[in-house]
């Protein structure tokens, strides 16, 4: 009897794991799987007899989850990292092992919502509490907001407007409210009250977001129709992540982006041409190789935005400090080199390692890139009627950039990234989803370069407008709506995470007080 229990348990758990990767983008990206794919974990949950048992049992979910989800994190390790498998996995596994804690946190507080509290509030209880755990891990540690379930829905343009209001949690939101829900439906131990309350909850929700989103389509799509436009071109040059940097290779690199980016100019000229994050596999401001791109852009007449390192020099009587940077830098025909922006939101050990003193094994992981300095962001790139925010490498993750990046101006997002390091992985159509969301949520298009793929152009309505495969050159030029509103979500409803966090909290609260008179009065 004991190990059947056990037999079922462990079901409940793997199923759960497996439909949410299965839901997600990535290697199937079956979305309606979304509706039901916590409905295992929660009955479990249940179901418990303990606490305890409860942080168990999300903890253990948690593992499976994203040791399928980030598996690709061993390769990256070993092939550029320069760590042997026998370090490279474990180091994967306390990666999963960390992103755990926030389910193992969420099941113990759904145990107590459950128990404890107020018997009607446990479906937005839950899904605020699921919410708020998303928001801590997106900045806690420097942040780390991978493939929160809410991104599952981004293949479903018509689906996404509500992100304009508070963003991708507002779909996750939803998802946990409708799994919630169903287990109520399905689960004797609930009450008619509970079960009536819950799907009533659930119909003027989802009724009041379908409504939204289909008003906002035609709305949207009217504005985005009769905005100005500019023609932006992207170049995906395919450069190997092993020949990249070496230096017999770094003038044909040149000579490649060069070549595919006058194919863009033949026509017509572009306002804008994107290379990728680092495609100037050199330090331009001392650099013979920058000739050839200098050339092409006084010829063309186009504006370059390109990724490359830079470097500036701080000098004192006593110091001489040399600062590394991963920079996104504007050429303007005839200037040069005009501005720049540098990366914000570094890699940890990746662009960076937190307590490398303490953490001396972990070096290998940054010998080939540098230790970069962060940068801030202040202004937008101005190439004609384009006011561009750079969002480098997984900064496309983070809704706040593209916020800030709005907030100073921004009226086209380009996204610059190097997702090389993955190969053919679920890694980078999990980047490319995350991003669609970004446009949503900033109502702005967003043009994405990427040295192997996924590049792109998204619309502000979170439409797909043209993208590459992996692994091969491309190049591709597009009018772009240039859109210059300022949505709820960039004006105040970026704070809903938090927001949903501090009322989950107040609820456990809630629930633990009552937990601990119920305890006392037995």
């Amino acid at each position: 009897m004991h190990n059947r229990s056990v037999l079922i348990r462990s079901g409940l758990l793997i199923s759960s794991a497996l439909m949410t990767w299965l839901a997600l983008p990535g290697n199937f990206s079956f979305w309606p799987l979304l509706t039901v794919c916590l409905v295992p974990l929660l009955s479990l949950l249940s179901g418990s007899s303990s606490l305890v048992k409860s942080l168990f049992y999300g903890f253990i979910c948690g593992v499976l989850f994203y040791l399928l989800q980030l598996y690709w994190i061993v390769y990256v390790l070993q092939q550029y990292g320069g760590l042997n498998w026998y370090l490279a996995a474990p180091a994967a596994l306390l990666l999963a092992i960390y992103m755990s804690f926030y389910l193992a946190l969420f099941a113990a507080g759904f145990y107590l919502l459950d128990r404890y509290g107020p018997a009607l509030i446990l479906p937005p209880g839950a899904a605020s509490l699921w919410v708020g755990l998303d928001w801590l891990r997106s900045w806690l540690f420097s942040g780390f907001p991978w493939m929160d379930i809410g991104y599952g829905l981004w293949s479903q343009p018509r689906l996404l407007q509500i992100a304009e209001l508070f963003g991708h949690h507002a779909q996750t939101f939803v998802i946990v409210l409708v799994n919630v829900t169903i287990l109520l439906l399905i689960t004797r131990r609930y009450g008619a009250q509970e079960r009536v309350s819950g799907l009533a909850l659930v119909i003027i929700v989802c009724g009041l977001g379908a409504w939204y989103s289909a008003e906002r389509w035609e709305k949207v799509e009217t504005i985005v129709k009769d905005a100005p436009e500019a023609l932006v071109g992207v170049v995906q040059g395919n450069v190997e992540q092993t020949r990249k940097w070496s230096p017999q290779e770094r003038l044909r690199t040149v000579k490649d982006y060069v070549r595919l980016s006058a194919a863009l100019t033949t026509q017509r000229t572009p306002a804008l041409i994107v290379w990728p994050e680092t495609a100037l596999p050199f330090y331009p401001r001392k650099d013979d190789l920058l000739r050839p791109v200098s050339v092409f852009v006084d010829n063309s007449g186009t504006a370059l935005l390109t990724g490359a390192p830079w470097f500036e020099v701080e000098q004192s009587p006593r110091h001489r400090i040399i600062r590394y940077y991963n920079g996104a830098l504007l050429m303007q025909p005839s200037e040069g080199f005009g501005f720049g922006y540098f990366k914000s939101h570094l890699v940890p050990y990746g662009e960076y390692v937190p307590m490398k003193k303490y953490l001396p094994f972990l070096a290998p992981l940054v010998e080939a890139a540098g230790d970069f300095t962060p940068g801030t962001i202040t202004e937008p790139f101005e190439a004609g009627p384009i006011q561009a925010g750079a969002l480098i490498c997984f900064e496309s993750i983070f809704p706040d950039l593209g916020r800030r990046w709005v907030n100073v101006g921004a009226n086209l997002l380009v996204n610059l990234t190097n997702d090389a390091w993955y190969c053919k992985s679920s890694a980078p159509p999990q980047c490319w989803a995350m991003t669609v969301y970004r446009c949503v949520e900033s109502r702005r298009s967003l043009v994405r370069a990427a040295n192997n793929g996924i590049s792109g152009f998204i619309d502000p309505l979170g439409r797909v407008r043209g993208e590459s495969e992996l692994f091969v050159e491309w190049s591709e030029a597009m009018d772009v709506p240039l859109l210059s509103t300022r949505t709820f979500f960039v004006r105040g409803g970026y704070l809903f995470a938090p927001i949903c966090g501090a009322a989950a909290g107040v609820i456990i609260v809630i629930a633990l007080m009552r937990m601990r008179i119920g305890r006392s009065r037995w």
